[in-house]
């Protein structure tokens, strides 16, 4: 088995005639915020153009350049798609112009032209843009563990693939936290220490679990070539920085008494057969070795080479076309209207304050209005351009988008609450809802309502839509306005598709139609497999404060 390595998540795998290409990005991303590193736009990309098979772990602008992909990649590949809940990934890659996708079942082996692929898929409003994922490729003789950024947690079903040969995953930080808040320096420091050391041990500890014979740090860290931004790249091994580059985590694997990890550059060639490996790099050693240690300098030649790059993406930002409070309103209003998980979650005002206009976002009384110096519990600053840009667009998640372009400022009053970035993940009725559906069925509670006759699940068993407030009955058929689904309440049947169910009983009957349940460690499948929910008590589930001292979504 052949691999290239791309940069960033970018892989080029080849073996017995069959090509899979993951994760491309070569562009700026984030409002031109990160940019690859070590940089990767000189590389010939002709022989990376006719892929067999494309994969897209997730929807991260790191992961889904959509120019590249729409302007260079054949669309005769087929598309690899992982087992997620919404169809997004697959529309947009269809907007793009590709048509030909296999879809994958969670952890289910798939065979695709004498290769063996299983994609763990992770499904949680936490995961990436709702949804993340990873991907192993076996050929018969060598096993690769592309983790990329996913965070899977079932390591028995991994161990139970069989020995892995290599492993590439990612061990720095790629978000904001804790440098745009606006905390004491020496608190964000200390902040800034703990996470840097939470990565690399959450790094190390898959390390361990996968055993592969070989180990590639990838899927980061970024570059930030912006002047407002240069100051975030580690130039000098800061042990505050949460940006450690692939040398200072290898330094760190020989520290743990690991000494199978593998530096990769863009165009470095990496040659796995049984027991053995070789790589080629494009560069000489020495100069490989360079990029590391004069990282400064490089980055310099490399923000000089990008500016009118960055100048260009500055001047196409919208400015003064949008009235953002009645834009904001008009759109989050009907939102958070149907969002009693969330808005109970966040249960106060947060603020966008974007210089002369400010909006606040009131979640207790549900209202979006103009920001007049009322008491807050999160605050952010931004840049005028930036939010209506998100409103011109109409980006349905901008923590993947503008959150994560690090272009802005931040403080909170008390912890963190994971509540506050899932609603700005979810800003469709869609993604919302399925969000809303996620927290109800972890909460130790039933989830039922009554209607014409009948004690109904409240979610749907498509994409959990709450059905007390977007179901309409009629001859004993419900339909979902949502999607659009209908289900014949006397049977539990689907009229929509056949592999899902809906638990009803008629009021006063002791027949009930709910469908059998198999147990799979602690979560609950129904035997459609699709409708899963972890039962009250069990592990996991969605919390607004931290874990280990760390946020939640800003362990990234």
């Amino acid at each position: 088995m052949n691999i290239t390595f791309l940069g960033q998540a970018g892989l080029f795998i080849e073996t017995g005639g069959v090509s899979i290409l993951c994760d491309p990005w070569f562009g700026p991303a984030y409002f031109a915020s990160w940019f690859p590193f070590p940089r990767n736009d000189r590389l010939d990309l002709r022989r990376f153009q006719h892929p067999t098979y494309l994969y897209v772990s997730h929807l991260h602008r790191d992961h889904f350049d959509s120019d590249f992909l729409r302007d260079c990649v054949s669309k005769d590949a087929t598309v690899i798609l992982p087992d997620y809940p919404l169809g997004l990934l697959e529309a947009a890659l269809r907007d793009i112009g590709f048509n030909k996708f296999v879809q994958t079942r969670n952890w289910e082996p798939t065979e695709l032209s004498g290769l063996q692929v299983t994609v763990p898929s992770l499904v949680a409003p936490t995961d990436g843009p709702i949804g993340d994922s990873g991907l192993i490729v076996y050929d018969g003789e060598v096993r690769v563990f592309d983790q990329n950024d996913s965070r899977p947690i079932e390591m028995e079903r991994l161990a139970a693939l069989g020995h892995f040969d290599a492993h590439f995953l990612q061990f720095s930080g790629a978000i904001w936290y804790p440098f745009v808040y606006q905390f004491p320096q020496a608190m964000s420091e200390a902040l800034g220490r703990k996470k840097r050391a939470n990565e690399m041990a959450r790094a190390f500890r898959y390390i361990k679990e996968v055993d592969a014979d070989w180990v590639v740090p990838s899927a980061g860290p970024p570059c930030f070539l912006d002047d407002d931004l240069f100051q975030f790249n580690d130039f000098d091994r800061d042990p505050a920085n949460t940006f450690p580059d692939q040398s200072a985590f290898l330094d760190y694997l020989r520290e743990q008494g690991t000494t199978n990890g593998l530096l990769m550059i863009p165009g470095s060639h990496i040659t796995l057969q049984a027991g053995d490996c070789s790589v080629e790099h494009p560069l000489p050693e020495p100069e490989v070795r360079s990029i590391f240690s004069n990282k400064r300098a490089y980055l310099t030649e490399y923000q000089t080479c990008m500016r009118p790059v960055i100048e260009a993406a500055k001047a196409s930002w919208p400015h003064g076309e949008v009235d953002l409070v009645s834009s904001l309103k008009e759109w989050f209003e009907p939102l958070i209207e149907k969002a009693d998980i969330t808005c109970a979650g966040i249960n106060g005002v947060v603020i966008l304050d974007c210089g002369e206009t400010g909006v606040a976002i009131d979640f207790g009384r549900r209202r979006v209005e103009p920001w007049q110096g009322q008491e807050w519990d999160y605050y952010f600053k931004f840049d005028r351009r930036l939010i209506e840009y998100c409103v011109v667009h109409h980006l349905e998640d901008w923590v993947n988008e503008l959150f994560l372009s690090c272009r802005f400022e931040a403080q909170r009053k008390g912890p963190f609450n994971e509540y506050v970035y899932n609603f700005f993940k979810c800003l469709s009725m869609e993604r919302l809802q399925y969000a809303e559906g996620y927290y109800a069925e972890q909460a130790p509670i039933d989830q039922f309502w009554e209607s014409n006759g009948y004690r109904i699940q409240r979610r749907c068993p498509h994409l959990k839509a709450d059905l007390s407030r977007f179901a309409q009955i009629e001859d004993g058929v419900l339909t979902c306005t949502l999607h659009g689904w209908q289900f014949e309440l006397a049977t539990g049947r689907c009229l929509t598709s056949d592999d899902r169910r809906i638990y009803a009983e008629e009021l006063g009957s002791l027949t009930a139609t709910r469908p059998p349940e198999e147990h799979v460690g602690a979560t609950v499948r129904n035997q459609c497999g699709h409708c899963s929910y972890k039962p009250a008590g069990s592990k996991g589930g969605v919390t607004a404060g931290s874990e280990d001292g760390v946020p939640v979504s800003e362990k990234a």
